[in-house]
């Protein structure tokens, strides 16, 4: 039990000295900024010591990159002449067919007659049709416009007119549907 007191007054007398030294630190002045940080582990003030004395830099926002627009916001001359007219084209020749001849104007729409941009293509020894949008708007109203060659079409269709979100594969899809249906670019 003597043993046990010993060890304990020999504790104590540590942490009284301690106590003391950190105590006359205090009476000197501040802490440099060294010092604090060696003691940090020691007790949550001195970390908020040094969180106060740290120097605050700004943070920079950082700048989301811009994404690419999809294809059917782009401008529409820019949509139909360099994605729909060339992916036409080529889903027609995956089907053995040859165009002779794909355009877009502003002119009169096959039939009606009114002023609008019509997508003119002629397919080899097989049929021509016209697909017309009202306005230079993809999601305007559009209409198809179909033929043999060499004869001027009869029937204007509307076409896509219960779609609320039109697209490049939306398009072409039924375009194709179309030429199918009426037996133009293979068997039903």
């Amino acid at each position: 039990m003597e043993e046990n007191l010993d060890k304990n007054n020999g504790v104590n007398k540590e942490k009284s000295y301690k106590a003391n030294k950190s105590n006359s630190e205090e009476i000197k002045g501040p802490k440099s900024e060294k010092v604090i940080n060696m003691n940090i582990d020691n007790s949550d003030s001195a970390s908020r010591v040094v969180k106060n004395n740290e120097i605050n830099i700004p943070v920079k926002p950082t700048i989301k990159p811009k994404k690419e627009l999809p294809l059917e916001k782009k401008p529409f001359q820019e949509f139909i002449n360099l994605h729909l007219i060339p992916s036409l084209t080529e889903e027609i020749n995956k089907r053995g067919l040859e165009i002779n001849n794909i355009n877009l104007t502003n002119t009169s729409r096959p039939i009606a007659g009114d002023k609008c941009w019509v997508i003119n293509c002629e397919i080899k020894d097989t049929c021509n049709f016209w697909l017309s949008f009202e306005k230079d708007d993809i999601s305007s109203l559009k209409s198809i416009s179909l033929s043999k060659p060499n004869q001027k079409p009869s029937i204007i269709e509307s076409f896509l007119i219960d779609e609320k979100r039109i697209t490049l594969k939306l398009i072409i899809s039924r375009v194709l549907q179309r030429l199918n249906g009426q037996k133009l670019i293979g068997v039903n």
